[in-house]
This record gives structure tokens, sequence and C-alpha cells, in this order.
């Protein structure tokens, strides 16, 4: 073979010698792809859009497969109107969007605009090539590029410099920011250098690595231990768009039932039944808001799936009615391991039926988890994922309104912590060790566990939580960042954490709050929870052994704050769905970092300990113990003080004060916030007016605000089934005008009334007109410069 070798010392296992493409022999354009034969073997580019272009190697004289992982959805992306132009030493490639420059005598790739700006190029010496079976591409390292994304990965949201591994790890060893890798994998990285962005989405579900300059100041690469070199390059002008198209690929969740956006408390684990009525009794007592109750493992007849200690739990379905009547769904946990037992019906079945992983010789995998020996469900067959998702049922029939699904990596309790890697599994036909699967293992238990849910109550919306997964869980399932401990470093890395799970689609995620492992305490319970009113998933979860750490549990100083702040997040909660809407339409995150609204200010570019809720909710954490105030960097524009009303100039740092009972947070100048009535559990009190916050300022004189509603709980969103209303203003010298306008109204609101407030407002209105109708329905408060008025209008003018 005619092939160059490279010695690089970046490789996964030290020295090793790869085969790099070099000379353009032919190409050929087919559709929407161009194909091109090395001399090393073919590399085909699949156009997607003008946007996004698939890049795909094969070895020698193999074929091109365009197979995807489970990751990639079926869509129908497909862009045929390129043009090629040959040059001596380069094919230029035209879309309506990039100029791709093919080197032809040393194979390489660069993007420019139709500007003939660099967007990212691959390395000049080597682009891509093989090592056995490892398949590696390499990609020049910009001076000031900084790369987000990857997922689930300690450290600060810019992940260059380090080496990152894609290996579904059980990792219980307290995580520190070296902690790599743990439970998610998502190789989904994202470039930007001075404000252009590119993504790369590697879709390749074995063992894989992204160096991201730790080995090499010149170049940046990414390679696999198996499987093929088979990865997106996708073009946006900024990362919102590389977020959006991502997510056109891999999908974006359905919206959860909104119950889900509540409270939830858990431990390792409330049992027997009467402490978890206990626990449900508190809540209501103490008059903090809670949606939810976790069961852990103990609810279950010797960790026997689908099962129920009949002892501890004597009448769970009448202990579910009970809860639900309250206002509390429950949620049990599911660990993919089936006791080996004879005796046991879901054994019975999956041996009968040849449902669970075996090696080649037909021989059954077996290994230890909680029940003892165990055999796992093979779910990368249709039939497996289709029988364990109607399992479920046995839950579902007793009142269960929630699957949690944990040690899905798979956990194995073995020096490898995970499943024999010669085990095989079946694909339906297209049979693969499990170097191949194992990434996939929890996204395929995930979908069963969806669907499953699904077919059993086809009108409302499954809730799903996992602690593993791949690119594409967003489609199944939450997400929380598994075995956390009680350390104040656990909180401050739990920030940039969910922000990169954000960017890279999953954006129903969060923390064990409070910490799992290890002992809490008040002062730390109570920054979490402050935290965690903006993570998009929130729960309490602790360990046996470990103190209790529900919102009571050290004293009433620290009650008192933890209680407002739940309560706050029921406050908030009407924004917080509407930022799931969104997320559902586009991709984007609700948690977000600064440089994804605020790409031109460098001080965003590494900001690891703020983040947005949106586009206009600003939140500093306190993340030490000991602090009364904080650091906070306010970027372009007027901020207004949450708790205060004070204004604040940006792109300057500020000190926030932050007593024990204050987390900082800034709404943006022109803002409009949807606030909704506290109640304990969603659903508790039909909402008869909603509360609208207009965050006037002299230096901005319009705003909007798109507030989508709908049920909460059924798909009938998906047939038209749901309201948007658009909130607009103008603020002029001499008078304010405030409009409501309906661009859909398919669903019956709950509330008849709007209270809005126009805060900032400094001089007192003479006159209020309601749909060209003086009114009297209105309050100002001149020592906080708030003006109050009720409506049940379209349109308010101030004069």
């Amino acid at each position: 073979m005619n092939s160059s070798e490279i010695i690089d010392s970046g490789s996964l296992t030290g020295d090793n010698s790869y085969f790099i493409f070099s000379e353009l022999v032919d190409y050929q354009k087919e559709g929407n792809v161009l194909f091109l034969r090395l001399t090393e073997g073919s590399i085909a580019l699949e156009f997607l859009t003008s946007d996004i272009l698939r890049v795909v190697m094969a070895k020698g004289d193999n074929q091109v497969d365009f197979s995807s992982t489970p990751a990639v959805v079926d869509h129908t992306l497909n862009y045929n109107n390129f043009s090629i132009l040959d040059r001596t030493e380069l094919l230029e490639v035209k879309t309506e969007s990039l100029k791709i420059l093919i080197n032809k005598k040393k194979f390489s790739l660069s993007f420019y605009d139709l500007e003939d700006k660099l967007i990212h190029q691959d390395h000049n010496d080597h682009a891509l090539g093989w090592s056995g079976d490892q398949v590696r591409a390499w990609k020049k390292l910009e001076e000031q590029e900084r790369f987000y994304g990857l997922g689930e990965k300690t450290g600060y949201l810019d992940k260059r410099g380090r080496k990152y591994t894609m290996w579904n790890t059980d990792t219980f060893n307290p995580h520190v920011p070296s902690t790599d890798p743990l439970y998610q994998s998502i190789p989904f990285l994202i470039g930007f250098n001075q404000g252009r962005s590119y993504g790369i989405y590697f879709d390749n579900s074995y063992q894989t690595y992204f160096d991201l300059g730790l080995n090499s100041k010149e170049y940046y690469s990414f390679w696999s231990e198996g499987g093929k070199l088979d990865y997106y390059f996708i073009n946006g002008s900024n990362i919102k768009e590389i977020i959006k198209s991502y997510t056109d690929l891999t999908g974006r969740m359905p919206l959860p039932p909104k119950w889900s956006l509540g409270y939830h408390q858990s431990r390792y684990s409330y049992h027997p039944e009467a402490e978890v009525r206990e626990i449900a009794q508190k809540f209501r007592e103490k008059e903090i808001p809670c949606d939810v109750i976790h069961l852990d493992i103990h609810y279950m007849d010797e960790y026997k799936v689908f099962t129920w200690d009949e002892k501890e739990f004597p009448q769970p379905k009448q202990m579910l009615s009970d809860l639900s009547e309250d206002g509390f769904k429950v949620v049990t946990i599911i660990d993919p391991g089936v006791k080996k037992d004879p005796r046991y019906k879901l054994y019975q079945e999956g041996i009968k039926h040849d449902y669970f992983c075996k090696y080649l010789d037909g021989e059954y995998y077996i290994a230890k988890v909680w029940p003892g020996e165990c055999s796992f469900p093979d779910f990368t067959k249709v039939e497996v994922r289709r029988w364990w998702g109607d399992q479920h049922h046995l839950l579902l029939d007793q009142g269960v309104k929630g699957i949690w699904n944990d040690m899905n990596e798979p956990g194995i309790f073995s020096k490898t912590s995970t499943m024999d890697l010669e085990v095989v599994h079946d694909n339906d036909g297209d049979m693969g060790t499990h170097r191949r699967f194992h990434n996939l293992y929890g996204l395929l238990e995930g979908q069963a566990t969806y669907e499953g849910l699904k077919r059993y109550n086809s009108e409302k919306r499954p809730f799903v939580l996992t602690r593993a997964g791949f690119s594409g869980i967003q489609r199944y399932s939450a997400v929380w960042t598994g075995d956390n401990r009680s350390f104040w470093i656990h909180l401050e890395l739990a920030i940039p954490m969910l922000m990169n799970m954000g960017l890279s689609g999953i954006t129903f995620c969060g923390t064990d709050v409070g910490g799992f492992a290890d002992n809490s305490d008040g002062e730390l319970l109570t920054r979490w929870i402050q935290l965690g009113l903006f993570m998009p998933f929130l729960r309490n979860h602790c360990a046996i052994n470990n103190i209790n750490q529900e919102p009571w549990s050290f004293g009433k100083e620290y009650e008192e704050i933890i209680r407002k702040y739940i309560k706050l997040r029921y406050r908030f909660l009407t924004h917080l769905y509407n930022l799931f809407y969104r997320a559902h339409q586009s991709g984007l995150p609700v948690m977000r970092p600064l440089v994804l609204e605020y790409p031109e200010d460098e001080k965003t570019y590494n900001l690891s300990d703020q983040f947005m809720v949106g586009d206009s909710v600003l939140v500093a954490p306190v993340y030490q113990p000991d602090r009364s105030e904080r650091m906070v960097y306010l970027p372009k524009g007027e901020w207004q003080d949450f708790w205060t009303g004070q204004s604040y100039q940006g792109q300057k740092y500020i000190i926030a004060k932050a007593p024990l009972d204050t987390i900082p947070i800034f709404i943006k100048a022109g803002a409009i916030l949807p606030l909704s009535p506290v109640m304990n559990y969603v659903g508790e009190e039909k909402i008869e007016e909603l509360e609208l916050n207009i965050y006037l300022s002299g230096d901005v004189k319009e705003g909007s605000y798109r507030l989508y509603e709908d049920d909460g709980s059924s798909f009938a969103y998906q047939q038209g089934g749901y309201n948007i209303r658009e909130f607009s203003y103008l603020y002029y010298t001499d008078r304010l005008e405030f409009n409501i306008d309906s661009l859909a109204d398919d669903y019956q609101l709950e509330y008849s009334s709007y209270l809005i407030k126009f805060r900032n407002l400094d001089l007192e209105p003479s006159v209020v007109m309601i749909d060209g109708v003086k009114s009297d329905q209105w309050q100002y408060n001149n020592g906080n410069l708030e003006l109050k008025v009720e409506i049940e209008a379209s349109k308010i003018e101030l004069k």
C-alpha cells in the first residue's frame, strides 16, 4: 500500500504508526455524495444541507458504509446543489454557504465561508488515517480556539488542553476535574474561535477519544478503537445554529410532563411504606412544594426488577393512590440486571425467548449486581426492547408515574465495572461485540422504557430518568450526573458540566442536589437548592447510611431558606416550561453559558460559574462556604437585580451581596418575565391570574416575549393543541404601549386575567387606557417605581 506513515505520541497506546490518506486518484459525484478515491482507500463527502457535511472513510478496497448509530434520527436531509471546480492541486466544492478545499496531493479538507474566511481545517501533515482497528482524524488547532460540548465532562466550560474518553463508566470515586470518563458519552464537539463556530459530531459508538491539544499545540484529534471514521462537520454563524443542526441529526427532547419540572425528593432508599407516607406528609404539613418522590432499590423483592417487597410495601397500589390524591407522583428505579432465579417469571421469559446477552458460543453472560447473579437484556434487538418496555405495566398498573434507569452503563460488580467485552449483541442480525454496543446500552434501554410507557398510555407523556446514555438520549430521557458527593467542589463542578450537557443537546439535566455520597450540611444543601432552582431537573438525592438531607433536616434557619427557593422554583415554572418548549423546537438549552448569548464578549468564553436561564435571566450561584458576596460578571446591556431592583450597566464585574438567603439573580433590562403562583404541586389549583413582569429601562424602547402554553401532560400539542401569545411593548418618551397578540389559540387557558407589573417606571402615569377606555384598575408605587395593572384585554396604553 502506497501510504505514508507517521508516529503520533497522542495515540491510544503510546507511540503508534498510522496509515495516512494521501493522494487523490479520482472523484465522482452521485446525487448528494462526492466520492473520493485515494491511494489508501475511499472517502465519501455526503452533503445533508449547505452547512452540514458528513465525512465517511473506508480503508483500502472496502466500500463506504453509510450506516449510522442509533443516535442519528431518520431524516430527509439531502443537498446536491454543490459545484465542483477541479484545480491543479485542489478540488474546490461550493455550497450556498461554504467553500470546501480538498488537497489533491496530500488529502485534507479546509472549510471557508463565501467571503474566503477560514472556518476550520484538517491538519496539513495528516488528516485521516488508521492503525489496525483504530480510525482517527487530525484537525488544525487554532491559537485562540475554544472547545465546548462533549456532554458530561468535569472541569471548566472550555475543554481545550485535555484528553477525554467516551466510555460509559460507573464512577463512584469522588469526581474531581480530572475524573474521566463518567456515565454519558456524547461525542459532539463545538469549536469556537473569535466568534466563528463549527461543530463536529463523531458518530462512532466504540470507545472513542478527543485530544484537544494535550499532546500537541498544532493539532487536536479524535479517534476510536473500532468501527469506522464517520463524522459530521456542521457550519453555523453562531453556536445556536450549531446546536440546532446537531439536534436536527440526533433529535430533540419531546415535551416532558409539566410535573416533572417540579421538585423531586429521593433517597437510597425510602422504605418501608410508612416512611414514604411520612416524607410526603411532612412536605404538605411544612408547605414545601414537592411533586415527585423516588423509590430506590429497596422497594423491590430481593432487588428483582418489576416487583414489590410485600413486607415493606404490602399495598403499593393503595399507597400510590393515596399519594396521588395529595399531588405526589412516584418514580421507581429500574436496573437492567435480571436476577438469575428459575422461579422468577421475568428471568424465565428472558431465557425462553433468548432475550439475554450471551457469548458467541451461546453461553449466557452472567454477572453480579444488586440481586446477585444476573442476566442482561440485549437491547439491540427490537423484540427485546418491546418486551422490556411492556414489563413496565407491572408498575404502572399500581400507579407508578415515571421510571428511573440506573446501573445502565451497564454497571457490573467486577474489576472492569462493566460487561465482558467479548459478549456479543444480536442487533437484529448485524451482530457485534460489546465493544461496539457498550456506549449504546443505556440509550437503547432508554428507548425501550420511553416507548413502553408511551404504549401503556398514549395520552400521557412519559417521564424517564437515566444515568447512562449516548448522543440522542435526549429523545427519551432526562439525565442526572450520577453519584456525586456532598462536597463544595462538586457543587462548583456541576455548573459547567450542566452547561456543556445543554450545549450537547441534553436539555433536561441536573445533579443530585446536596450530593449523593458523604454527608451534607445545612449551608451546602441551601446553596445547592439555590442552584437547583434553575437546573432543568431538580432532585434532592442521597445515599444509604448518610445523614438525611430533606429540606427540614438541618434546622429551621435552613428550612426557611430552602422553602423559599423551592417555592420560587414553582414561581418560575411558567418561564421554565416555556424554555422547555423552545428546546423542543430548536434544541437550545434552558441553562446556557454566557458565551451562547454573548459570543462577541471574550470574558464569557470560559466563564464557568455563572449561567443564563434563557436569554434574559443571569444567575451567579454561591459555591463556597462562608460567603456573603461574590464577584459577578454582567455582559453588555443594563441588568436589574431580581431582589432589589437596582440597575447596573454591563460589560463589567460587580461585587454582588449574597448572604445565605440570597443567590444573585439579574434580569436583563427590557425583558418580560412571567411568574406563576406558588403551589404545593403542579396542578394543585387552577391558575386564575398570570403575573407578567416587564423590566423597563430608558435605554430599551421595546421588548417582547412569546409564551407557549398547553395542558402539560398529553401529546395534544403535537396536533396543535396549544396557545402561543406574544407580549410586546413600546416605550416612548411620553407613553408606553403594551400589547397581547394571540399567535395560536387551540388550548383553553386556565387563567382569565393578567397582573402586569411594570418595573422601574420612574414616572407615575396620568392615565391608563385599556382597549381605548380609561381604567382605574391600576396602582403605582412611587417607592419601588412599580405600576400594577390588572387586565383581561389585549392592549394597554399609558400616558
